[in-house]
């Protein structure tokens, strides 16, 4: 048997590292729980923030660094259902753009909730058939208003939708309400129920997703956080629906966001709320 002959000093190095308490393992178990309570849709910024929140003094860099010990990293988005079939009435103008600098830019800027809305329909498809959600965000904070699942891309879809975010707000005179030329919002009773609200219709330009690109980064975080990877998983159109129902509700008052300071939508809008009374 041949025996290993290292210095001394080397061996007792050795020894001190190997009994060495990780001094990160508390900010790591942390790190890992709100990876895994968030199945695993959280990267770096949210979970700095998430941690933040709890009181932790850490930057991001230290969780990059983190993460990438462990082995950590969160879903990346894919892909969209379009519902573009040409020209049915005139075309809404584009609200959303204005000149700077010589430069048509898209403004989604907002002071506060229900003062520009964005809608769109994207589409979930699994082994038992396809459904398709038509929901409606407030760009102030991100927040889904309303939604409707239907199997179809149908117009009543669309109605439900529109009736639902209504019964919640009486007052939304002066709202600009974006969406694509998809032909459910280019139908004359649909552009007649924003008219009687006092709401302003906007379409995005033929061809150009970025003019709806809030609408569709949600579709984004929303298909990459509970359904690619998972399509599979589903056995059925309900199980489907309820896993979507059971998101928006997660994503609107436990999802922080880094935009909005590391609070969930909601959380956000009850603050809003908070302040315009107190002022």
């Amino acid at each position: 048997m041949k025996l290993l002959k290292i210095a001394k000093s080397s061996y007792f190095y050795e020894i001190k590292t190997n009994e060495r308490i990780d001094k990160d393992q508390e900010i790591k178990s942390k790190i890992l729980n709100i990876f895994n309570t968030n199945h695993k849709r959280y990267g770096c910024p949210r979970i700095t923030l998430e941690l933040q929140n709890r009181g932790y003094k850490i930057n991001h860099k230290k969780v990059q660094r983190l993460m990438k010990v462990m082995g950590l990293k969160a879903k990346q988005p894919r892909g969209k259902y379009k519902s573009y079939k040409g020209e049915l009435n005139p075309i809404c103008n584009n609200e959303l753009l204005e000149i700077k600098n010589n430069r048509i830019v898209r403004n989604f800027s907002t002071s506060k909730c229900n003062q520009k809305w964005t809608t769109d329909v994207s589409e979930f498809y699994i082994s038992a058939g396809k459904l398709y959600l038509s929901p409606i965000l407030d760009m102030n904070n991100r927040e889904i208003i309303s939604y409707s699942i239907s199997r179809s891309p149908s117009f009543n879809q669309t109605l439900e939708m529109l009736d639902k975010a209504f019964e919640q707000y009486d007052d939304l005179d002066g709202l600009i309400f974006h969406s694509d030329q998809g032909w459910q919002y280019q139908m004359s009773h649909y552009q007649k129920k924003l008219k009687e609200k006092g709401i302003i219709q906007s379409m995005s330009r033929k061809g150009n997703c970025l003019d709806n690109s809030l609408m569709e980064n949600f579709f984004g975080i929303m298909k990459n956080e509970m359904f690619y990877g998972h399509e599979y998983e589903f056995e059925s159109l309900e199980q489907l629906q309820k896993a979507m129902i059971e998101y928006i509700e997660y994503y609107n008052k436990e999802r922080i966001t880094i935009k909005l300071r590391g609070l969930s939508p909601y959380n956000y809008r009850q603050q809003s709320l908070n302040h315009l009374i107190c002022t």
